[in-house]
């Protein structure tokens, strides 16, 4: 598939590898996690080098694991304060790989567009800023400062501060965050999308409006306190493998846990704790008490079902819901009882999928239990009702008292590791009133009041031309988004594309008419100034700050940090007519908190209380403070079911990642858990839906979606047969994404529906 300005493949190679097949595992980590953590770290960084950064990962004196935001426990492991995927994740980081100018002398953008995305991530490390120029296929090198006055003269060109997108990755540091979208503000605007857009939003909603803030509400100490624990959508064994010793706390305590998913993931079925006897020579932890293997997106269905016959338990005993919790801190009550009276419950559990029997049974486990913890991640919020999937949840907790007190509450689990702390120091692109205030009494300029883009309609603005230049700090936008084909479109028609990052990615082959690659230091190294070492932070999954510190050394010296980079754009574009002093707060870190504290009172005293374990913001929630919302209570939600209307001929089709994989980072071709070696073309089915629609196994197909009279194509998938509900089908992304139409997205969060996408299997 190309493009007629550079001759760009959108997807890269659709060839099929050397497929095998074994059987899905029955349980997660062990020993030999273990191994191939410590083959692949190895293999990219070397004996050394692997071992006195693995030892220095997400402990206290050391820098943040530049994978998942799962928190760190108040006293780290000192042997290993870190899972599988963590491991590769810095390995990723830290490779021995160079990206030069050598590099990209021989291999022009087209044919590095033609490779794999696993091929193009595993190059190497950029070791200098590069342009690629008007009509070029080469990038070449260019000095800093020609960069930085380069973008600053695009800038200056845009008729209106509007026609500019600044993204941002969740690796970014809260500093650099902060710094950046003062810039932004600066220069007139709040087109900030980040990758939030595309994750949680629909957790931030959701939270927000019943709970009156857009974060969980549980700490990590919760875990072991908690009676239950459900865990909707998410697959922790892949994609936050330390959550599972937070799981087996909870086991090991008493507690139950229920996981409802449409697929069964073996980190949820058994963990075998690579640090413990049990789990280097016996069976491990069984996790889960209770699977339900729920149809994609009808997790509504079946929560108003279990809430149904929880409600009838009530009735007889008044003991099965928290009385005076709802009395006292909640509103809606009674209109959410005879909401769930309006519906059917045998309709209901049809709908879901699940059986009546399991239904039951984790009714009886719920009933008595008031200190329940909901953990979620894509699996609710990537669909079109992907808000009230988040409020049906609430409604739970709220029935039963399950917030406010140890072992109860919300738990979002975040993807990257600081997510939520570019959120918390002003990434956003709504305006906020009082943060403009504090920004304009801080640094002496007036932010601008126009509410800016999230990030589909940033794509619609470039795809239609009224956006011109794109700026990402960090992430690999065309791979991480829906729509791929629409926007690579997007992203070319811009005059100029920035990408500040650390690893050759897609999005620097889907380049604007000038496109820029700035490359920054990676967390695990050195950040030095003047012989001095610097250290930045980071907000974990649960809101709690702390301080990261690199001390891997630098895969160049031509690197800079992402302030550094941000200060430089700043100074350039400005020329030093600005009330704030880019260059001296982008080179001081300590400047650019005591800024932060003074612009967001949250942040007061970050400096000394960042030290060891950090501190946690404040969270509402857990005061049960609900005085933000109407009538100062927590709010009940009346959610409707979705409607899904499928022919005969069409799926229901979820994207997922495989095990050696992290966002849109591919660490290698094996998806080990599920049983899948050395192939990501495949195509997960029923196996009553491949004999239904006449296909066999490993059959090779094509993809299709049309959503408004257009047809979206991805080529060659090999079909798996799998244990997954009967009309769904599952595929990694972001091989499909170019199947997720950009314009179909959550009501409210603009969230792309990429867990619940209508296609149709197509024979060759």
């Amino acid at each position: 598939m190309s493009n007629s300005k550079r001759n760009i493949s959108i997807t890269g190679s659709t060839a099929f590898s050397d497929l095998t097949l074994k059987e899905p595992a029955t349980y997660a980590a062990g020993p030999k996690a273990v191994k191939v953590a410590l083959e692949h770290a190895f293999k990219e960084m070397g004996v050394v080098k692997s071992l006195t950064g693995l030892a220095k990962m997400n402990q206290k004196e050391g820098f943040d694991c530049p994978g998942c935001a799962w928190p760190d426990p108040d006293k780290p492991s000192k042997v290993a304060e870190y899972c599988e995927n963590g491991a590769k994740a810095l390995a990723e980081e830290a490779t021995n790989k160079k990206v030069d100018a050598d590099f990209f002398a021989k291999h022009s953008v087209e044919e590095i567009s033609q490779w794999t995305d696993y091929q193009i991530g595993k190059s190497g490390r950029i070791t200098e800023p590069m342009v690629l120029h008007p009509g070029n296929i080469h990038y070449e090198p260019i000095a800093w400062d020609d960069a930085y006055n380069l973008i600053a003269a695009h800038l200056h060109q845009l008729q209106n501060p509007n026609e500019a997108i600044f993204y941002t990755s969740g690796r970014s540091s809260n500093e650099a965050a902060f710094l950046y979208g003062l810039f932004i503000r600066a220069f007139g605007t709040n087109n900030m999308p980040d990758c939030s857009n595309m994750c949680h939003e629909s957790s931030g909603v959701a939270l927000n409006e019943t709970l009156g803030i857009g974060k969980g509400s549980v700490v990590l100490d919760d875990f072991e306190k908690a009676e239950a624990i459900i865990v909707l959508g998410q697959n922790p064994g892949t994609n936050h493998p330390r959550m599972l010793s937070a799981l087996q706390k909870c086991k090991e305590h008493g507690g139950k846990i229920i996981s409802i998913n449409p697929l069964a993931e073996a980190g949820l079925i058994r963990f075998k704790n690579p640090q413990e006897i049990k789990g280097v020579l016996a069976n491990g932890e069984a996790l889960t008490d209770i699977h339900l293997p729920v149809k994609i997106n009808e997790d509504i269905a079946l929560l108003k079902a279990i809430l149904i016959k929880l409600a009838k338990l009530d009735e007889q005993t008044n003991s099965v819901f928290d009385h005076n919790f709802i009395q006292t801190y909640t509103q809606g009550y009674e209109s959410f009882l005879n909401h769930l009276q309006s519906f059917d419950v045998d309709e209901l559990i049809k709908q879901s999928g699940v059986s009546p029997q399991l239904i039951d049974k984790t009714v009886n486990l719920l009933a008595n239990k008031h200190k329940i913890i909901v953990c979620w991640a894509m699996g609710l919020t990537q669909h079109k009702n992907g808000v009230e999937n988040i409020k049906e949840c609430v409604n739970l907790l709220l029935l039963k008292g399950s917030l406010g007190k140890p072992g109860a509450g919300t738990c979002p689990v975040r993807g990257h590791s600081n997510v939520q702390g570019d959120r918390s120091v002003g990434i956003v692109h709504h305006v906020t009133p009082a943060f403009n205030a504090a920004v304009e009494k801080v640094f002496g300029f007036t932010p601008p009041t126009e509410e800016g883009l999230d990030t589909v309609h940033s794509i619609k603005a470039m795809h239609e031309g009224k956006a011109k230049v794109f700026i990402g700090l960090g992430g690999n936008f065309v791979s991480a988004v829906s729509d791929t084909q629409y926007t690579a479109d997007a992203l070319q028609n811009c005059d100029l594309t920035v990408q500040v990052s650390t690893k050759l990615n897609r999005t620097h082959t889907t380049a604007g008419k000038t496109s820029l690659i700035l490359p920054t230091l990676g967390r695990s190294e050195f950040d030095t100034k003047d012989g001095k070492s610097r250290f930045f932070t980071v907000e974990n999954s649960m809101g709690k700050v702390h301080r990261s510190k690199g001390m891997l050394k630098p895969a160049s010296e031509n690197l800079k940090s992402e302030p550094e980079i941000i200060g430089g754009i700043a100074h350039a574009y400005f020329k030093g007519n600005h009330p704030v002093d880019w260059l001296g707060l982008s080179t001081d870190y300590t400047k650019i908190r005591e800024k932060l504290q003074q612009v967001i009172s949250d942040f007061k005293g970050v400096e000394e209380k960042s030290k060891g374990a950090g501190f946690y913001l404040p969270n509402n929630v857990r005061d049960l403070d609900f005085s933000k919302l109407p009538n100062g209570k927590a709010q009940f939600s009346n959610c409707s079911l979705p409607a899904h209307q499928l022919q005969e001929d069409e799926f229901l089709m979820m994207t997922i990642r495989s095990h050696d994989q992290f966002n849109t980072t591919i660490y290698g071709m094996n998806d080990r858990y599920r049983g899948i070696f050395n192939e990501r073309r495949v195509i997960f089915m029923n196996q009553k839906d491949i004999k239904k629609h006449g296909f066999t196994s490993l059959e090779i197909v094509d993809l299709i979606s049309t959503y408004d009279d257009i047809l979206r194509k991805a080529e060659n998938f090999k079909i798996i047969p799998y244990d997954i509900p009967e009309g769904n089908v599952a595929t990694y992304f972001p091989e499909t994404n170019i199947l997720v139409p950009y314009n179909h997205y959550a009501d409210k969060s603009y969230t792309p529906i990429s867990k619940s996408v209508i296609i149709k299997v197509l024979k060759k």
